[in-house]
Order: C-alpha cells, then sequence, then structure tokens
C-alpha cells in the first residue's frame, strides 16, 4: 500500500479468505484504537484549520491521519475524506461515531478490492468472517448486538417491522 513507509507494511496484497480476513481485522484493530484508547492525539491530529485529511487503518494494526493519495486512481480505495472539517461543528461523541460509519465502509471497501478474485463462496465466507465482528461504529457507540438475536431472533425470519420517524 502506498504509505508503507508510514506503517502500511509494504507486503504483497493478501489473497486468501484468511489473509485478507487477517487484514481487514488489523486495519479495523488500529481504528478502533484510533478512536478509543488513542483518542486525544487523534482528536488533536483532526485539526479543521488543515486540508482534507483522512484516517487510515494499516495492516500492522498502527494508525494515521493523513492527506489522501495524490495519484491518481490510487492503489487501494481511499478512506472518507475530510474527517477534519465537522469536528469542531458536532458533539464530539458523534463525530467519533460519524468517523467510525465511514470507517467501517472503508475497511469493507478496502477488503472486498481485495476479495475481487475470490469465488463467490469464498467472498461469503469473508463476509461472515467480517460480519463475525462487532463494526467500529458498533463498538464506538455501544451498539453492538446480541449474536442470538441476530441470528434467531425475528429478523431472519422478516418479521420485523421497521417505524421510520421524523
Amino acid at each position: 500500500y502506498r504509505r508503507s513507509g508510514a506503517g502500511g507494511g509494504g507486503g504483497s496484497a493478501p489473497r486468501t479468505v484468511e489473509d485478507i480476513f487477517k487484514d481487514y481485522r488489523a486495519r479495523r484493530n488500529a481504528i478502533h484504537r484510533a478512536l478509543t484508547h488513542d483518542v486525544e492525539e487523534f482528536y488533536a491530529q483532526c485539526d479543521p484549520e488543515k486540508e482534507n485529511l483522512c484516517l487510515y487503518g494499516y495492516a500492522n494494526e498502527a494508525w494515521e491521519v493523513a492527506l489522501p493519495a495524490e495519484e491518481v486512481p490510487t492503489e487501494l480505495p481511499e478512506p472518507a475524506l475530510g474527517i477534519n472539517f465537522a469536528r469542531d461543528g458536532m458533539k464530539r461523541s458523534d463525530w467519533l461515531a460519524l468517523v467510525a460509519v465511514h470507517s467501517d465502509s472503508w475497511l469493507v471497501s478496502v477488503a472486498f478490492y481485495y476479495a475481487a478474485r475470490l469465488t463467490r463462496n469464498d467472498r461469503k465466507r469473508l463476509f461472515g468472517m467480517m460480519n463475525d465482528l462487532p463494526t467500529v461504529y458498533e463498538v464506538i457507540s455501544g451498539m453492538r448486538q446480541s449474536k442470538e438475536r441476530d441470528r434467531s431472533g425475528a429478523y431472519s425470519r422478516g418479521a420485523a417491522t421497521t417505524t421510520c420517524r421524523k
């Protein structure tokens, strides 16, 4: 990956389900740490006065706040651009949750970029492995769902109804 000198790992792209999942989990752990354990450092690096910044998680579990790649097309999908701009305009917890949601999307994007050459069944297995972990958003917001309800509840039988409120 383009930032191999900054914690990117610099190794070859993962090719098996297990290797892609290991890469996904390491990147997820890095982002999780940035948004929890290292949150003060992360918050300070996201200065709204700076240019469009992104949060990167790497396969060696390091994280970095940096400008996006300059080359087009990029080697990998890029994370959300401009995470620093909304920092001072929102409640801190809401801003961290927003960064978490965008980071989850990026993590899935990178994993499925690597998974493009896998078979249908292997992609399905990879998604299942990824889905067994809570998302960064679920951890940050405390919305971790129980496996019991997800797998055996009314949702899997199609009996759940959702009410939309504005």
